[in-house]
């Protein structure tokens, strides 16, 4: 028996071998000048952190937190590496025989070679971006297993270094993600919301119309197998594209509860419906990202349809933001949707159950969604951000009569909790105000977004400021100035009103 384990074991460090020469021995054109000095750039993590910051300051919610559990996992992945991984296995770094001198490291390792730390990382923050926002992964991965095989072009590792290395990278990368969902569960706390008594009980869902966005990232046939058992009265209708705006009216004019399954922007709408119906508004997590539903205190499809059948749904503020250059007027009756004149046009209010911003923000979604049904969602990101912090200039707008100079605007739908311009995390949906948080102009977007992101939340630093209020009136915005809303794009009116609209919407959530 350990005669036979030694002859594997020779078997196996021949073919290391004989993979590492091969890999020696083969002109790359072009590599010489890049992959040591990627392999470089990843020393300390340096590469990875700055990605990370890129993907926070211009990456959606979804890509923050990818990138946020891509250092934790690359932090686990190291920790392992040098004090088990390293200690465990003492074998000694490749022979240089071979390996041309321009590839060779000016300053070799003297830790023992296995496993790869630099491919541990690399695979480590990939795997994490990847888990939670899968574009952005697959954009970083190219990079990642580049940097892997670097060790092995360079002459620092065998490739069974940097295959459990990576092994290992991946693994931390899983174990973050089961760490971090059971944190996100405990994140699921319902709020104060004032609780709506004339929300009606449908017991079999008789009344209720569920809309359903196929195109929503996460929309599973076992959420709506669920919602059919539980509420089989109800009516469900599957849509996309263009067909959402219509079957939502329609319900909403047809139905006692709108319901709706889809992310962010689907409920966006659903809301919109709703507030001009005047009916109550049943919402069925099932897209890429569900802020509103996590800070509702909503899991899933079961707590929507027991809080149905109960008849416990509670009131919720709701962002609007008024074309028009006249100041906001009281909410006397929120259902009521009047027109306003702009520019000789007529247009009506729109809606955040979210955030509204103006700036850096808007920019980057308007090319992500331009260039990503060509290129792809990760890419499309990629370039949009190298596109805002090469190209964009600051917005010189007027803020309630006062002339101001703004990378972003933002303005949440009750008060945020977290640091940065733009946090996402809410304890209550019911306090009545806008969170209103501004990163002001000068130097560069990307250094000012970087100060801001560190700047605590409501207060005051050179750059970045904010504060509570009910309304807020903005003019003298330059023509073709994009706006987002709940994660959907727009150009903004020359002048607006953004006020908040208190209980103005009745939500169902079981207490």
């Amino acid at each position: 028996m350990a005669d036979q384990e030694l002859t594997w074991q020779g078997a196996v460090a021949r073919g290391d071998r004989a993979l590492f020469d091969a890999v020696a021995h083969r002109h790359w054109p072009g590599a010489d000048r890049v992959l040591p000095r990627l392999g470089r750039a990843a020393n300390h993590g340096l590469l990875w952190g700055g990605a990370a910051a890129a993907i926070a300051v211009f990456g959606s919610a979804s890509a923050r937190r990818g990138a946020v559990r891509g250092i934790a996992s690359l932090a686990l992945a190291s920790a392992t590496i040098n004090t088990v991984g390293k200690w465990s296995v003492r074998r000694a770094r490749p022979l240089l025989e071979g390996v041309p001198a321009a590839r060779q490291l000016g300053r070799q390792p003297r830790t023992t070679s296995f496993p790869s730390g630099h491919s541990a990382s690399a695979f480590a923050f990939a795997s994490g971006v990847a888990m939670e926002a899968p574009g952005w992964g697959a954009a970083v991965l190219p990079v990642a297993a580049s940097v892997a095989f670097s060790r092995v072009y360079t002459g620092v590792h065998y490739p069974t270094d940097v295959l459990a290395g990576a092994a290992l990278g991946v693994a931390a990368g899983c174990v973050v993600r089961k760490v971090a969902r059971g944190a996100e569960q405990a994140r699921i706390n319902p709020g104060n919301e004032r609780p709506a008594a004339d929300a009606p009980a449908l017991a079999d869902g008789d009344g209720l119309t569920v809309i359903v966005n196929k195109g929503s990232g996460t929309a599973a046939q076992a959420g709506l197998d669920l919602l059919r058992a539980s509420l089989p009265k109800a009516e469900v209708v599957e849509c996309e594209g263009p067909q959402l705006a219509e079957e939502l009216a329609s319900a909403a004019a047809r139905s006692a509860v709108l319901g709706v399954c889809g992310g962010d922007g689907t409920v966006n709408a659903a809301a919109t419906a709703a507030l001009r119906a005047g009916i109550p508004l049943a919402v069925f997590p099932g897209g890429t990202l569900n802020h509103f539903a996590l800070d509702l205190g909503l899991a899933g499809t079961a707590d929507t349809c027991r809080a149905v059948a109960a008849g416990h749904a509670v009131k919720v503020g709701v962002g609007r933001f008024t074309p028009g250059p006249a100041r906001a007027e009281p909410a006397l009756d929120p259902t009521a949707v009047p027109a306003v004149e702009v520019l000789g046009e007529r247009a009506e209010h729109g809606y955040f159950l979210n955030n509204f911003s103006i700036g850096a923000y808007p920019e980057l979604l308007g090319h992500r969604l331009r260039w990503g049904p060509r290129i792809g969602g990760g890419p499309a990101a990629l370039l949009a951000s190298w596109k805002v912090l090469r190209a964009q200039r600051p917005v010189r707008l007027s803020l309630a009569g006062r002339s101001r100079a703004v990378w972003l605007l933002f303005a949440g739908n009750g008060t945020y909790y977290g640091t940065g311009p733009a946090p996402r995390r809410r304890t209550s949906l019911g306090e009545g105000l806008l969170d209103v948080r501004l990163v002001y102009g000068g130097g560069r977007p990307g250094p000012r977004m970087l100060a801001a992101a560190f700047a605590g939340p409501l207060t005051r630093s050179p750059v970045h400021a904010a504060t509570r209020l009910r309304s807020l009136r903005v003019s003298e915005v330059p023509e073709g100035t994009p706006l987002a809303y709940d994660g959907e794009f727009a150009l903004a009116p020359g002048a607006f009103v953004l006020d908040e609209l208190p209980d103005a919407l009745t939500v169902y959530r079981p207490r």
